[in-house]
Order: C-alpha cells, then sequence, then structure tokens
C-alpha cells in the first residue's frame, strides 16, 4: 500500500508541509535579517539531509548519493516529521502540528509495508 499513487502523493505533501514548519519556525523565531536567514537555511538544511541519506528503495532514483540503512532512513523521518511538528508547535500553530502529527501517523499506517521493509 506503500506506492499507492494516493499516499505517495500524502507523502510528498507531508515533505512538503514539514519544509514550510521549519522556514515558518525560521521566520518566527527572530526579527531583522537574522529572521530570512532561518526561513531559508532551516528548510535547507532539512531539504539536503532528507535527499541525501536515502536507503535504496522500490521506487525513486535508482541509487542513492547515500545509502543508509533502512532502519537509519526511518530514524531519519521520524527525526524530520518530529522536529517539524515540533517547529509547528514553536511558531504558536498548535492545531496545524497537531493536524500534521495526525496526517503522518497515518501515512505511517498506511505504509506498514514500508515501515517492515525498512526494518528488517
Amino acid at each position: 500500500m506503500s506506492n499507492h499513487p494516493l499516499n505517495l502523493t500524502l507523502r510528498f505533501a507531508l515533505e512538503i508541509a514539514g519544509l514550510f514548519a521549519f522556514a515558518l519556525w525560521g521566520w518566527t523565531q527572530h526579527g531583522g535579517v537574522l529572521r530570512y536567514y532561518l526561513a531559508i537555511a532551516a528548510p535547507l538544511a532539512a531539504a539536503i539531509l532528507w535527499g541525501v541519506f536515502r536507503a535504496e528503495e522500490p521506487i525513486g532514483p535508482k541509487k542513492p548519493p547515500v545509502t543508509i540503512p533502512g532502519w537509519l532512513r526511518l530514524a531519519l523521518e521520524f527525526a524530520f516529521f518530529g522536529l517539524a511538528v515540533w517547529a509547528f508547535y514553536a511558531s504558536d500553530r498548535p492545531t496545524w502540528g497537531l493536524v500534521f502529527a495526525l496526517l503522518i501517523l497515518l501515512h505511517y499506517l498506511v505504509s506498514y509495508d514500508r515501515v517492515v521493509r525498512l526494518t528488517r
């Protein structure tokens, strides 16, 4: 079920929303010029980590830039999404954080076959 187009669309939307959460956090934490740097640097750093460190999967690019074990990729995903939920809360958007967390939970419940595959 993890490769179903609707689930992949949800996953993509969650990834974009996570990057938005980091940008929002950066924007709301400081004033002046620093807010621009944080609003750009936080999602950029997260996107680089997300895109570079991957496990080999049946869909997507054939060879990841840096191949990591599946369990480590899963831990990276949990850190990314967990920090994104925290970023919504830290940006005074607790409702957004709660909805985001519930959608993440839904995604991983539907993607149980991928979670099992990554943990082997």
